[in-house]
């Protein structure tokens, strides 16, 4: 409780400071209040936890699964292979060259208002973190102990599954917690342009109405599941990493 207590004090005093000047403001459509979006989360409850939510959250997992395998197997290839590095890097660079706001709509025109839409978006911006990190996780092994493992015999994919995959994981466990927030971000984006539900739709359908605490109630909800997916990931990656200082 005492590691959390600052973060905990930084988040009440600014949501105090925004309670006060969102009231002072009094603009509501603008800049609602903490306690306005709690009220209208109340008031849309139901169709936020059994409808939008659920939709999202199929978007998210789907897409940081295929995200999951897609960065980690393309990390491994280009890792084991020079020539897949030199063909797939600097597609995978490339890749993040172009404007999300700009494909999202060419989904939506290939797939329709399908979950598929939302999931290639998601993908798109979540894979990279996990391909680029894991890949340099990959390379960051001590040549002193490949080495060491090569003088007492140890074949290549000993040294892959005993050494190398070890010291990737610290840069594995950092790039899942960059991105699953930007999984997040990606399914919202997806909903925004094109849904017919999921916490993004609900998003663009509250703005249409001038409803600024409808706007922000499921943004506060994606904040929420960004910081519990990575607290999840914290645990876990202590559990497993045990070697790495709190």
């Amino acid at each position: 409780m005492r590691k959390n207590a600052p973060a905990i004090y930084v988040s009440v005093g600014l949501l105090l400071i925004w309670e006060v000047f969102a009231r002072w403001l009094n603009e509501m459509y603008i800049l609602p209040s903490p306690t306005a979006i709690l009220q209208k989360m109340w008031d849309f409850r139901e169709a936020l936890f059994t409808v939008h939510l659920p939709a999202t959250l199929q978007v998210l997992w789907i897409g940081l699964l295929i995200s999951i395998i897609l960065g980690i197997g393309l990390a491994i290839m280009m890792h084991l292979s020079h020539w897949s590095e030199r063909a797939f890097y600097p597609l995978l660079v490339a890749s993040q060259t172009i404007p999300i706001t700009a494909l999202a709509p060419i989904f939506v025109l290939w797939f329709g208002y399908t979950i598929w839409s939302k999931v290639l978006v998601t993908v798109l911006i979540a894979f990279f973190p996990i391909a680029m990190s894991m890949f340099d996780g990959l390379r960051s092994t001590k040549r002193e102990l490949e080495e060491l493992m090569r003088t007492y015999g140890a074949t290549k994919w000993q040294i892959f599954w005993k050494l190398q995959l070890p010291s990737a994981l610290p840069q594995l466990f950092s790039a899942f917690k960059i991105a699953v927030p930007l999984s997040i971000i990606g399914a919202a984006v997806g909903e925004w342009l094109g849904a017919q539900a999921g916490l993004g739709y609900f998003s663009k359908r509250m703005m249409t109405q001038l409803d600024g605490a409808g706007v922000f109630a499921p943004i506060v909800l994606l904040s929420t599941m960004a910081i519990i997916a990575v607290f999840i990931i914290r645990i876990i990656e202590k559990k497993y990493i045990v070697w790495r200082k709190d």
